[in-house]
């Protein structure tokens, strides 16, 4: 689905729950058989693959265990946030159930100095105030209601941003499932929130290839 470098050396790749058994059954084409150390396959040549599981999945010690998990029907929240624009909405397995997108306008950043720039910053930060204030309110009635069927929730955009929509008090039960991992979106947008249902559902996987 996705690929991104890892620090460190390698790369992460982020696959389908559905492609897992295909996705492994070619990495034993590619780099040979493989013995498995917990969640991390070693292939003959040396090539190395870490698996981790999925948003809302649980833990799992072994391979086979987290395509269980990873596949098991799961309900998903997400959230997701840049610059004035968020996008909520709750995912039954790889299907989108609800969603609400909204934009709220902030200004972007100025380059003029004084008494200007002071005034422009004061402005930029009430109206980014007023769109976490307004996505707080979208994400009260997408996912309050559903906070006790959730496993999990993921954000994705602007971590600024979504930090700020979840600082709000009466969001402290769905702040308290949120993921580590946040996803790179751009404007959230309704289709963008229905790509983010698969990145939030893939497991990604950490590849690093022999010396």
């Amino acid at each position: 689905m996705g690929e991104r470098a890892a620090a460190g050396g390698g790369k992460w790749v982020d696959v389908a729950p559905e492609r897992l058994p295909r996705w492994l059954e070619n990495f034993a084409t590619r780099h040979g058989p493989y013995r498995e150390e917990g969640l991390t396959l070693i292939a003959a040549d040396g090539a190395s693959a870490t698996l981790q599981a999925p948003p809302g999945a649980g833990p799992a010690s072994a391979v086979t265990d987290l395509i269980a998990a990873a596949q098991a029907p799961r309900r998903l929240g997400l959230l997701l946030a840049r610059k004035g624009a968020v996008a909520v909405g709750v995912a039954d397995g790889p299907n989108l159930i609800t969603s609400k997108v909204d934009t709220h306008y902030v200004q972007g950043r100025t380059a003029a100095g004084g008494w200007s720039q002071q005034r422009f910053a004061r402005r930029r930060d009430n109206q980014a105030k007023a769109a976490a204030a307004d996505g707080a309110g979208i994400v009260a009635r997408i996912l309050l209601p559903e906070v006790r069927r959730m496993t999990a929730l993921v954000a994705g955009g602007d971590r600024a941003a979504v930090d700020a929509i979840l600082a709000t008090a009466q969001l402290a039960p769905v702040a308290a499932l949120r993921a580590g991992r946040l996803l790179d979106v751009p404007e959230p947008r309704h289709a963008v929130l229905v790509t983010a249902v698969a990145a939030a559902r893939a497991v990604p996987i950490l590849i690093r290839e022999p010396a």
